[in-house]
């Protein structure tokens, strides 16, 4: 299925956000998502299902001062 990942078009093939993430490579890191505009916390994500066009945002927290 098509997504837009931060603006680029990508393709899944897992309809789970959870498995989505894996398969884009985010593995078991620390990000947070937004799906559609809308923040998912990490204990939701398993919960949701994407559908075609769906936009997700992904960004990692920055350490530093």
């Amino acid at each position: 299925m098509n997504i837009l990942l931060n603006g680029e078009k990508k393709i899944v093939s897992s309809p789970n956000l959870t498995e989505a993430l894996h398969e884009l490579g985010y593995g078991d890191a620390k990000i947070a998502t937004a799906l559609n505009e809308e923040f998912i916390p990490e204990n939701k994500r398993r919960d949701i299902v994407l559908d075609a066009g769906d936009r997700l945002e992904v960004l990692a927290p920055m350490q530093g001062g």
